[in-house]
């Protein structure tokens, strides 16, 4: 995938993000993103103290029966003590929260503010550095495999978190816009840039998409789209130019 170029009105590492997202994954990177996006989206950066400890980890491996993944003990070792990141609308669980959905054969890291729905990844999955993520809404009348693909990478799906998550951080900065059948308005389409994010949930056509412009950031999920300014003078000028078409 060929880097976007650095652009300073965006406040986003747009390299990290092309590096982590890419045909050839570089881990590092995403964590680089996290890093870059807590310095400057949130109200203060990461620190050596805001992730969990090895031995937390270690005690839901043993606790588990089950070997936690490279990337999902980076993640949780480097934002697992920071739910001003990760937990506005949905919950990263701590170590000791994670657990088995023993019918299906997931490890369950995430879910919805409400239970109605939850990420993990497959048990035959967990040897890998950094495996793909999987998803279930909290059906009715589940099936015996109601989960589905959502992300390919474990870490692309935590700079998926640190933005969703960023876009209910402050309601004073967030806001949406209804969209119609012909998707995004010609005012944002021809301001913001399409973020080199993979479309998701894997296999759902259309799927969310992430834009950004002049320290806004906004995820197109095609019936909505959900949007947050960095500043109040970046949502100014937003709801200017939203005036204005």
């Amino acid at each position: 995938m060929t880097q976007e170029p650095q652009s300073p009105d965006l406040a986003l590492d747009l390299d990290a993000l092309s590096a982590a997202v890419g045909e050839h994954p570089d881990r590092p990177a995403a964590w680089r993103f996290i890093r870059a996006f807590a310095r400057d989206w949130s109200q203060r950066p990461l620190t050596e103290t805001d992730g969990c400890t090895p031995a937390e980890l270690d005690a839901a491996q043993a606790r588990l029966g089950l070997p936690l993944p490279a990337a999902l003990r980076e993640a949780y070792q480097l934002l697992g003590r920071r739910p001003d990141l990760t937990d506005h609308q949905d919950a990263l669980l701590a170590p000791q929260d994670l657990y088995l959905d023993e019918d299906r054969g997931v490890l369950v890291f995430r879910v919805e503010n409400q239970s109605c729905a939850y990420w993990g990844i497959r048990v035959t999955d967990l040897e890998q550095d950094d495996p793909p993520v999987v998803a279930r809404a909290d059906l009715v009348r589940p099936t015996a495999d109601d989960w589905t693909a959502w992300l390919g990478r474990v870490s692309v799906e935590f700079i998926e978190i640190v933005l969703s998550e960023a876009l209910c951080a402050d309601e004073d900065l967030m806001g949406w816009v209804p969209l119609g059948d012909t998707g995004l308005p010609e005012d944002i389409t021809g301001t913001f840039r399409r973020l080199p994010f993979p479309e998701y949930p894997i296999g759902q056509q259309p799927g969310s998409r992430w834009y950004a412009h002049d320290e806004i950031i906004l995820r197109d999920d095609r019936q909505t789209a959900l949007f947050r300014a960095r500043t109040e003078a970046a949502l100014d000028r937003f709801d200017g130019e939203d005036d204005e078409g």
